[in-house]
């Protein structure tokens, strides 16, 4: 995911993560594009306060029946809170099966319409 944010000119990165672990491991490499870490776990909300670069925010994944609305609607909520513009190219980890621990191996670029 750094590599491709570090090449790509990537405003952002999204983590639709359970445990905040995907946001940990994506942190480890210091770009200062920020992570925004979304879950529905309070205990993965305050882990991801303590990483570097990561900057956790409660967005309940469950209620998306695909990826692809998941992925939209979490665009439109960076938006909402002014963390992202229109034309913005944004990174997002997520897995094939929503609300799932332990099961990320998407990496989607988006643009923020």
């Amino acid at each position: 995911a750094m590599y491709v944010a570090n090449h790509l000119k990537i405003k952002a990165i999204i983590s639709l993560t359970e445990t905040g672990t995907t946001a940990l491991c994506v942190s480890r490499i210091r770009s200062g594009i920020p992570i925004y870490g979304l879950s529905r776990n309070n205990n993965a909300l305050g882990r991801m306060a303590l990483y570097s670069d990561v900057y956790p925010i409660e967005f309940d994944v469950t209620k998306f029946e695909n990826n692809t609305e998941l992925k939209k609607a979490a665009l439109v909520e960076l938006e909402r809170l002014n963390l992202v513009k229109t034309d913005d190219l944004v990174v997002a980890t997520s897995g094939d099966h929503i609300g799932v621990t332990g099961g990320t191996n998407s990496l989607t670029i988006l643009k923020v319409e």
